[in-house]
């Protein structure tokens, strides 16, 4: 039997997307639930955990440099206090980040997707040149969108090139 090094990569779970942020999505706070589940599972699997936050660069309403909606959720950070979060500037996780040589520096075979935006960030990184190395899966109900429509809409694309797993199966 073939033993897989899996890691959690946790993406864009960022204030910006809650109440108090320009951005709020649907169904943000069970998606939340359902992110630190993952979370849990993973750190009990000993996976690590890898958390993503996009960025803009420059002072923007949105995701701004100063602004709070811009930070990862303090949630989020209290479950993985280690964590050095990969800032990234464009959809795609792997897009002008180091989370490539960080993923090889952990020997990590297979990443476990969850986060924000389903049909932007997740959907992008999921479908990277860069991830198909990696054997990559997504959870769908540890993300989320604009609303439930989109949300399904990018699953059923999604659903054609990278296999799901639900919290319970991921580690």
């Amino acid at each position: 039997m073939i033993f897989m090094k899996k890691a959690l990569i946790v993406i864009d779970v960022q204030n910006e997307y809650f109440e108090g942020g320009a951005f709020v999505l649907w169904n943000g706070e069970q998606t939340l639930e359902n992110i630190k589940k993952a979370i849990l599972a993973a750190q009990a699997a000993g996976a690590p955990v890898i958390l993503v936050r996009h960025a803009i660069k420059g002072e923007t309403p949105f995701f701004g440099e100063t602004t709070k909606g811009r930070q990862i959720r303090d949630d989020i950070l209290a479950m993985v206090p280690d964590a050095t979060p990969i800032i990234k500037y464009n959809a795609d996780v792997f897009y002008e980040t180091d989370l490539d040589q960080v993923l090889q520096d952990l020997g990590v075979d297979e990443v476990i997707l969850c986060g924000m935006m389903t049909h932007n960030c997740v959907l992008f990184s999921a479908l990277s040149r860069d991830i198909e190395k990696y054997n990559p899966k997504v959870i769908p109900e540890a993300c989320t969108t604009v609303n439930e429509i989109i949300h399904m809409l990018a699953l059923q694309g999604l659903a054609t090139r990278v296999p799901f797993v639900s919290v319970e199966e991921a580690f």
